[in-house]
Protein backbone atom coordinates (compact mmCIF):
# COMPACT_ATOMS: atom_id res chain seq x y z
CA UNK A 1 0.00 0.00 0.00
CA UNK A 2 1.13 3.19 -1.42
CA UNK A 3 1.03 6.94 0.93
CA UNK A 4 0.82 8.61 -2.55
CA UNK A 5 -1.70 10.33 -4.00
CA UNK A 6 -3.91 8.51 -6.07
CA UNK A 7 -6.15 9.86 -9.28
CA UNK A 8 -9.21 7.50 -9.45
CA UNK A 9 -9.43 8.20 -13.27
CA UNK A 10 -5.87 7.07 -13.72
CA UNK A 11 -6.60 4.01 -11.08
CA UNK A 12 -9.38 3.31 -13.18
CA UNK A 13 -7.75 3.48 -16.75
CA UNK A 14 -5.08 0.74 -15.31
CA UNK A 15 -7.37 -1.99 -15.04
CA UNK A 16 -8.28 -4.78 -18.21
CA UNK A 17 -10.93 -6.86 -16.69
CA UNK A 18 -14.56 -6.75 -14.97
CA UNK A 19 -15.13 -7.54 -11.78
CA UNK A 20 -12.03 -7.97 -10.13
CA UNK A 21 -11.83 -5.34 -7.68
CA UNK A 22 -8.48 -3.80 -7.10
CA UNK A 23 -7.61 -1.50 -3.80
CA UNK A 24 -7.52 2.22 -4.46
CA UNK A 25 -6.09 2.99 -0.80
CA UNK A 26 -7.57 1.63 2.86
CA UNK A 27 -8.79 3.71 5.77
CA UNK A 28 -8.70 2.09 8.78
CA UNK A 29 -10.08 -1.85 8.59
CA UNK A 30 -11.56 -0.20 5.05
CA UNK A 31 -10.86 -0.94 1.61
CA UNK A 32 -11.64 1.32 -1.06
CA UNK A 33 -11.78 0.13 -4.02
CA UNK A 34 -11.99 -0.02 -7.50
CA UNK A 35 -13.95 -1.89 -10.50
CA UNK A 36 -15.44 -2.22 -13.64
CA UNK A 37 -18.26 -4.03 -14.36
CA UNK A 38 -20.23 -5.22 -16.88
CA UNK A 39 -22.74 -8.00 -17.48
CA UNK A 40 -24.86 -9.54 -14.59
CA UNK A 41 -22.71 -10.83 -11.26
CA UNK A 42 -24.26 -12.98 -9.00
CA UNK A 43 -27.37 -12.85 -7.02
CA UNK A 44 -25.24 -12.68 -3.24
CA UNK A 45 -24.68 -11.29 -0.11
CA UNK A 46 -22.35 -9.88 2.61
CA UNK A 47 -23.86 -11.30 6.47
CA UNK A 48 -21.46 -9.56 7.99
CA UNK A 49 -21.36 -6.09 6.33
CA UNK A 50 -22.87 -3.30 4.41
CA UNK A 51 -21.71 -2.44 0.85
CA UNK A 52 -21.14 0.76 -0.54
CA UNK A 53 -21.79 1.45 -4.27
CA UNK A 54 -20.20 4.63 -5.87
CA UNK A 55 -20.95 4.92 -9.75
CA UNK A 56 -18.10 7.21 -11.47
CA UNK A 57 -19.16 6.59 -14.69
CA UNK A 58 -22.24 4.64 -16.86
CA UNK A 59 -25.73 3.46 -15.42
CA UNK A 60 -25.52 0.21 -12.51
CA UNK A 61 -28.21 -1.55 -11.43
CA UNK A 62 -28.34 -3.18 -7.92
CA UNK A 63 -30.96 -6.16 -8.21
CA UNK A 64 -32.99 -6.72 -4.94
CA UNK A 65 -35.44 -8.98 -4.39
CA UNK A 66 -38.04 -6.56 -3.74
CA UNK A 67 -36.76 -4.19 -6.80
CA UNK A 68 -33.99 -2.68 -8.64
CA UNK A 69 -32.05 0.24 -7.37
CA UNK A 70 -31.01 1.82 -11.19
CA UNK A 71 -27.83 4.46 -10.03
CA UNK A 72 -25.60 7.14 -12.40
CA UNK A 73 -22.43 8.92 -12.55
CA UNK A 74 -22.24 10.27 -8.63
CA UNK A 75 -24.76 8.31 -7.15
CA UNK A 76 -24.02 6.71 -4.27
CA UNK A 77 -26.26 3.23 -2.33
CA UNK A 78 -25.43 1.24 0.32
CA UNK A 79 -26.67 -2.47 0.70
CA UNK A 80 -27.12 -3.58 3.91
CA UNK A 81 -25.72 -6.44 5.51
CA UNK A 82 -27.34 -9.59 4.52
CA UNK A 83 -29.45 -8.33 1.67
CA UNK A 84 -29.18 -10.34 -1.88
CA UNK A 85 -28.65 -8.06 -4.47
CA UNK A 86 -27.39 -8.68 -8.11
CA UNK A 87 -25.38 -6.01 -9.44
CA UNK A 88 -25.85 -5.52 -13.45
CA UNK A 89 -24.47 -3.35 -16.48
CA UNK A 90 -26.10 -3.25 -19.77
CA UNK A 91 -22.73 -1.45 -20.85
CA UNK A 92 -19.38 -0.80 -18.73
CA UNK A 93 -19.39 1.16 -15.19
CA UNK A 94 -16.77 2.68 -13.90
CA UNK A 95 -17.08 1.73 -9.61
CA UNK A 96 -16.03 2.61 -6.21
CA UNK A 97 -16.72 0.16 -3.71
CA UNK A 98 -15.93 0.70 0.59
CA UNK A 99 -15.77 -2.37 2.35
CA UNK A 100 -13.98 -4.22 5.01
CA UNK A 101 -11.14 -5.10 4.57
CA UNK A 102 -11.03 -9.01 3.55
CA UNK A 103 -14.73 -8.74 2.37
CA UNK A 104 -15.09 -11.39 -1.07
CA UNK A 105 -16.44 -9.74 -4.19
CA UNK A 106 -19.24 -12.47 -4.56
CA UNK A 107 -20.07 -12.93 -0.60
CA UNK A 108 -21.56 -16.03 0.35
CA UNK A 109 -22.54 -17.53 -3.00
CA UNK A 110 -18.17 -18.28 -4.50
CA UNK A 111 -18.35 -19.24 -7.90
CA UNK A 112 -16.49 -18.57 -11.24
CA UNK A 113 -16.23 -14.63 -10.49
CA UNK A 114 -14.64 -14.85 -7.27
CA UNK A 115 -12.19 -12.68 -6.95
CA UNK A 116 -9.21 -11.95 -5.10
CA UNK A 117 -8.84 -8.08 -4.12
CA UNK A 118 -5.62 -6.88 -6.77
CA UNK A 119 -3.17 -4.01 -5.86
CA UNK A 120 -2.90 -1.52 -8.33
CA UNK A 121 0.26 -1.15 -10.57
Amino acid sequence: MTDDVRNLHEALATIAAHWQPHRLVSVNDYDVKVVKLQGEFVWHTHPDTDELFLVVSGQLIIQLRDRDVVLGPNDVFVVPRGVEHCPKADEEVQALLFEPKGTVNTGDAGGDLTSELRELA
